[in-house]
């Protein structure tokens, strides 16, 4: 026994001295951002590859960043309760569920089996067994059937042979040897004739294994995403010779269990439960509350129909998963019904960029590389080097989009990881290198990322996109792709706007905005013409305001305000702006520049095109994350209000000045406290 106390310890101690040693001596929520840059901070992490990081066995111990979720993980198993898990794609959900099976006993584990019924043809009952009596049931039947079939053909061949003789002798005394071909015709009628009758119901009379489990077993673990209602709920299956007698399939045997009976006594999990109808919803509500639902035919008019089994056990713990949208389209039952008996838990996206979740994520990279060698089918890919796995974590700062921040968009992350180990085993490395994830990264661009480099690549051969001198009234902004795609990886686009004022000669002036702008942004536009009215004292009323995005589409969202409202303010005042510049930034209606997201995508895209100044929100200052090859290429200016971006923007005058400090006096900002304000 104490051998193997110390073997379970010596098991637990690498863990822990990689995850909780002294260096990690306090709590995750206590530990301090790590300030270390990546490339440092690897080189003194004491291993050569991934392959000396150790991987706990249980599954929800190797969760990264889900900490809160695992408890309730642990919990819910623990009192049998159902859990809403919301949480952005990729995070983890369907992990976090899976692992729930691990809580759960193995003992209570049952083999369900439907039994034709004498009584009632369309009526099957139903018994359970502790897990894998079922099939020795089934076998011991089937035995038994074998031998009642040997007796009966023993006896019948032993008449049939008294029989033949009794017509032998006939013959021979009579010789009538008519007599003889005659009854040896109809004795081995007889014979088969009464064989058959004789064992036409046996195999009727052998259960059906509807649920199928081996003793010592995991509990099921059924992932019910997409289903049909029959796959859900169960079914019963046409039967094509219903009207033919001995042809016709028994009732019992058309029975085929749904993912809610398959899951009994283990877990059921359904991702963007909203996809499921109301109905099914309701029946997947009885089946919680009751614990058992009969299983009947789903098309009225197919034949099993006419079927409706004794009540299936269907004891599960149900994890219903998506985004917010998805809970919300819940049937509202079924949610009070886990409100009430159960948890609801909102997973992370990142966590932050302690020294410890590093190690968390070097055992994730260590993790998918393992999961991969266990594949049956294509090659091993190669763990990775030190280097290789800086890279990897310096890409999930990137995706997290903010700073001191690590993304948990682990499937994301993972796709990575194995793009650069095929690479690898392409040229046939022993190790995953830099160059690999390197190469893997220009490989792994999202779609998204591809239609913005082509879009970009198209700007530049029609010189769409200027970066020199001055004109009035354009300017250039930035905007993003893929911000709707449940995708962490922007993609950026540069995005130019362009601004004319003309006389309304008469009438009440309009605001008219083209190029393929959302509601969302026209409304931007209209709001940006109140700023305008009260920044600069112009009517609009007496003027027509033209905005274009000339060869774009699809423009979403309010990021664009700023860069509108310089457009705008250019053409009125008639003065240039800097080409050599642009802008991304959300406008309040008091002049204020508020935050916007994908701020690093869209500096490397204006790095791309050749832009050297960005001007962005203060706000979004901590989140720039770009490349390291793009640093070196941009000035960014942080920037709280509307003079502020005029300031850089205008091209010096005299009537910039005068603007400028003009519009200074009428802004109310949010704050001009230095100290409340991150330094640039």
């Amino acid at each position: 026994m104490s051998d193997e106390v110390d073997e379970s310890l010596a098991e637990e101690n690498p863990l822990e001295s990689w995850e909780d040693g002294s260096a990690f001596g306090v709590a995750e929520e206590k530990d301090p951002v790590c300030k270390t840059p990546v490339e440092e901070w690897i080189k003194k992490v004491d291993i050569t590859s991934t392959a000396d990081v150790p991987i706990p066995k249980n599954l929800v111990d190797q969760v990264i960043g889900q900490d809160a979720a695992s408890i309730v993980v642990r919990k819910a198993a623990e009192q049998r309760r159902h859990v809403i898990m919301v949480g952005e794609p990729g995070t983890g959900k369907s992990m976090l569920a899976r692992s729930m099976t691990e809580f759960l006993p193995k003992e209570q584990l049952e083999d369900i089996l439907v039994y034709r019924n004498q009584d009632d043809e369309n009526e099957p009952k139903v018994r359970t067994v502790p897990a894998g009596r079922g099939s020795r049931i089934i076998s011991e039947r089937k035995a038994l059937i074998r031998q009642q079939r040997e007796r009966t053909n023993r006896t019948l061949l032993f008449i049939v042979l008294i029989v033949g003789a009794a017509l032998v002798l006939a013959t021979l005394s009579s010789g009538e040897i008519l007599t003889l071909i005659f009854g040896s015709f109809l004795l081995i009628f007889g014979y088969f004739f009464l064989r058959g009758r004789l064992t036409a119901g046996d195999e009727g009379n052998i259960p059906k294994l509807l649920v199928k489990h081996e003793r010592n077993e995991e509990p099921p673990f059924i992932d019910a995403t997409g289903t049909l209602a029959g796959a859900l709920l169960g079914d019963v299956r046409h039967d094509p010779f219903q009207s033919g007698a001995d042809l016709a399939t028994p009732a019992h045997e058309r029975v085929e269990p749904g993912a809610v009976h398959r899951a009994n006594k283990g877990v059921l999990y359904i991702d963007e439960i909203r996809m499921l109808r109301m109905e099914e919803q309701q029946a997947l509500l009885v089946a919680m509350q009751e614990k058992a639902l009969s299983i009947s035919g789903r098309s009225e008019r197919s034949s099993g129909a006419l079927t409706k089994s004794e009540p299936v056990p269907t004891d599960f713990i149900l994890i219903a998963a998506g985004n917010l949208d998805s809970i919300q389209n819940m049937h509202p039952a079924l949610r009070s019904r886990i409100r009430g008996y159960g948890y609801e838990v909102y997973v992370n996206t990142d966590m932050p960029d302690t020294e410890k979740n590093r190690r968390r994520l070097i055992r994730f990279v260590s993790q998918e590389v393992v999961n991969e060698r266990k594949k049956t089918s294509g090659k091993p890919i190669p763990h990775f080097d030190v280097e290789s796995i800086g890279l990897i974590l310096k890409e999930a700062q990137r995706r997290s989009g903010r700073r001191g921040r690590l993304s948990l968009r682990l499937r994301e992350l993972g796709g990575l990881i194995r793009i650069a180990g095929d690479l690898a085993v392409e040229e046939n490395a022993e190790i995953t290198t830099a160059s690999h994830v390197i190469r893997a990264r220009a490989i792994a661009k999202p779609l998204e990322q591809q239609v913005a480099d082509r879009y970009l690549e198209r700007q530049a051969d029609y010189s769409m996109i200027v970066n020199k001198g001055e004109r009035i009234g354009r300017v250039n902004g930035l905007a993003v792709l893929g911000a709707d795609s449940g995708l962490s990886d922007y993609s950026g686009v540069v995005l130019p706007v362009e601004a004319m004022v003309t006389a309304a000669h008469g009438r009440s002036g309009q605001v008219i905005a083209t190029g393929g702008l959302s509601d969302l942004a026209k409304e931007s536009v209209t709001n940006i013409s109140a700023v305008v009215k009260k920044l600069t004292g112009n009517d609009i009323k007496d003027f027509d305001v033209h905005v274009q995005f000339p060869g774009t589409h699809n423009v979403d969202g309010d990021s664009a305000s700023i860069t509108m409202a310089t457009a705008i303010i250019s053409a009125f005042e008639g003065l240039p702006i800097e080409q050599n510049l642009a802008m991304t930034g959300s406008l309040s209606i008091r002049g204020e520049v508020l935050p916007i997201g994908g701020v690093s995508a869209k500096i490397e895209a204006a790095a791309k095109s050749g832009i050297g100044t960005i001007i962005i929100p203060r706000s979004n200052l901590q989140d720039v994350l770009i490349d390291e090859k793009y640093e070196s290429m941009v000035n960014v200016i942080p920037v709280d209000s509307l003079d502020e971006v005029l300031k850089h923007a205008l091209v010096g005058s005299e009537d910039k000045v005068s603007l400028v400090e003009r519009l200074a006096l009428v802004i109310d900002t949010i704050s001009n406290n230095a100290d409340t304000q991150p330094s640039a």
